[in-house]
Order: C-alpha cells, then sequence, then structure tokens
C-alpha cells in the first residue's frame, strides 16, 4: 500500500510516520525502476502485533521543541538551547515557522535518556569544555542532524551508486564536480538522490531549505565528506560503471574479475600529484601524521562532534597520502593535464 494508507492504517500523522521509517520502526519497500516507496501489508501486521500498539508506536516517534523538551529535563529554555548548540541533544527534524526560521524538533525518548546518562550537566554550572563550545560560536545542531541522517541513509542500501549519492547529497555542485569529474556519473547520482518518504512535499523554499541543511558548511566536516565520498566513489566505480548514453561504458574492473584492469589514465595523475604532495610534506618541520585528520597531533579537536565513521569499502584501503592527494591535488594536475592537451587560444573542456 501507498505510505499515506500506511501511515492511517497505524494511526500516525505524516510527519511521524517519516520519523518511524527514519528510526528504522518501519520498513519500506522502494521499487527499483525507482517510484514511489510502498509499504507491505505484513509490515503493517507486524507493527500491530507488538505490544502497546498504538500508543507505543506514537511514544517512540513524540517530538518536542525547545519550551517543552526544557520542561520535560526541568531546566531553561535558555540552557537547553546551550545544550542542544553544544552538541550534546541532537535534533530528529525541524520544520520552518511563518518567519521561515528553523524550529528543531527532539525525541522525547531521546531526552529521558539524556538525563538519565548525565544529571550532573542539568543542575550547577557548565563544566569548561561546555562553556569553551559555545564561547567559541558552535552550533552543532545541523551538523548532527546532518550526520544522524546521513548515518541513516546509509544503513538502508547495499547498492554501492545508491550509497555514493547519500554522500553526494553533503556537497554543493561545485565540490561535488570537484570529487565526482565525471557529469555522467553526476547525473546518475541526480537521479539516485534519496527523497522523503512521502516524495516532495511543501513550498519550494521549504524543500531549499531542506536541501541547504543537507550540505556540509564546516572545514572539517567537508573534508570528512569529501573522503567517505571518494572511497566510495571508487568502490561504486569497481562495483558497475554509472549508465552513459549511447550504450558507451567505460570499462571498470569486477572485485571479482581475473582479467587485469585496464589502464587508468587517471593513474599518471595521480602518481604525479602524490609525489608532489610527498616532496611538500618532507620540507615541513612536522611529522606528516600531523596531516593526517584522525592521527594524534597538537592540532585542537573540532569543537562539534567527528560526523561519524568512515565507511570504508571492502578490500585494500588506499594509502592515505595518495588520498589527500586526490582531495587537493587530482582537481589541479587534471586541469594542467587538459590546459596541455587543448589547442592553443582556447579554454580546456569544462574549465
Amino acid at each position: 500500500m501507498a505510505v499515506g494508507t500506511a501511515a492511517q492504517e497505524v494511526g500516525l500523522k505524516r510527519g511521524e510516520f517519516a520519523i518511524a521509517v527514519h528510526l528504522g520502526l518501519i520498513r519500506l519497500m522502494v521499487p527499483r525502476d525507482g517510484g514511489r516507496p510502498m509499504v507491505g501489508r505484513d509490515e503493517i501486521e507486524r507493527l500491530r502485533s507488538q505490544d502497546g500498539f498504538p500508543e507505543a508506536l506514537r511514544e517512540r516517534v513524540r517530538t518536542v521543541g525547545t519550551a517543552e523538551g526544557a520542561r520535560q529535563l526541568g531546566i531553561s529554555p535558555d540552557r537547553f538551547t546551550r545544550f542542544a548548540r553544544a552538541g550534546c541533544l541532537t535534533p530528529i527534524t525541524f520544520y520552518l515557522n511563518r518567519y521561515r526560521a528553523i524550529v528543531w524538533l527532539y525525541l522525547a525518548d531521546e531526552l529521558t535518556g539524556f538525563a538519565a546518562r548525565e544529571p550532573q550537566l542539568l543542575t550547577g554550572r557548565s563544566p569548561g569544555w561546555l562553556r569553551d563550545r559555545l564561547e567559541g560560536g558552535a552550533d552543532c545542531r545541523a551538523g548532527n542532524w546532518r550526520s544522524r541522517r546521513v548515518e541513516r541513509l546509509l544503513s538502508l542500501t547495499e547498492d554501492p551508486w545508491a550509497r555514493v549519492a547519500v554522500l553526494a547529497d553533503t556537497l554543493d555542485p561545485v565540490q561535488l564536480a570537484e570529487v565526482v569529474d565525471d557529469p555522467y556519473e553526476r547525473a546518475y547520482l541526480a537521479r539516485l538522490r534519496p527523497g522523503p518518504a512521502f516524495g516532495p512535499t511543501g513550498p519550494v523554499w521549504a524543500r531549499e531549505t531542506m536541501a541547504h541543511l543537507m550540505r556540509a558548511d564546516e572545514p572539517d566536516e567537508l573534508l570528512w565528506r569529501r573522503v567517505n565520498l571518494i572511497m566510495e566513489l571508487d568502490n561504486a566505480r569497481e562495483v558497475r560503471s554509472a549508465p552513459r548514453p549511447g550504450g558507451d561504458r567505460r570499462a571498470f574492473p569486477s572485485p571479482a574479475s581475473e582479467h587485469a584492469p585496464a589502464p587508468d589514465p587517471r593513474a599518471d595523475a595521480d602518481a604525479d600529484a602524490r609525489s608532489k604532495f610527498q616532496s611538500r610534506s618532507r620540507s615541513r618541520s612536522g611529522p606528516e601524521s600531523d596531516l593526517v585528520p584522525g592521527v594524534p597531533s597538537s592540532v585542537p579537536p573540532s569543537p562539534c562532534p567527528v560526523p561519524g565513521p568512515v565507511h570504508a569499502p571492502t578490500g585494500a584501503a588506499e594509502p592515505v597520502v595518495g588520498l589527500l592527494a586526490r582531495i587537493g591535488l587530482r582537481r589541479r594536475t587534471s586541469r594542467e593535464a587538459n590546459r596541455r592537451q587543448s589547442p592553443p587560444g582556447r579554454a580546456p573542456f569544462g574549465g
């Protein structure tokens, strides 16, 4: 049945049903042709057979705003907002009020767990680390919401290109073109971009706000997303190539292939970029590990929590230096190669 009908069958509002899907409480059936998701009747029967249905299901997806959440924790709304901005509380969803301002909502069940885990934060003076984050202008609400959504979407699919599409949604078009330089691959990712369970709803400006919030905006998170995207993209290219017009597909070696892989024209550019990066790294006074995220160094940690683990595909991991070269130098190396191949007086294609 359609998701709207399924929401009525289990006694949930559309927003509550979407949260239940996001939390994995309700499983959807997504057609292979990319049509609207459906809900199996056996899934409805499974929900109805649970203890305490439907009140227990409604309580698990119940959300509260800042004022109600503060009353639940027994603190002031200002202190509640400080906890959320510092990354102690993660929003589950949001809506836009009449002034088009973002209003974050939180799971009531998670607030109860937070009060049980951190009772010392609810009374007395705030700890020094929390004050330092807030004085530094930290606001982790959008980043935490984004990380939560990305992790959930990645857990819902095992298709390599669908996973790449989830991560590609966290970069703006310019940065995405720097990582995914093939326009046919970007078009394929646009078709695979995950959408809400009920399809595009609401005014255009509300959908634009949603798209804006999905994009990383902090330097550390941007680097993190690009690293994950590159690793997932390499894995997807090995599994199968993206569709191309006229049946012209680039041959990418399969992980189970017994034939030697075809020469990759990007290998020389990556090797050149890697050698340049290594030569510059040797000239630095500090160790090379200071340049690699996750390696202990004297650099202070980011004010917000790390977005999440690097989703490394199965198989041998790429050397870290080569990965950093691809992030920072492959685009420039590719442009230089195109400039050398272009005839005098003409800009390279796509430049």
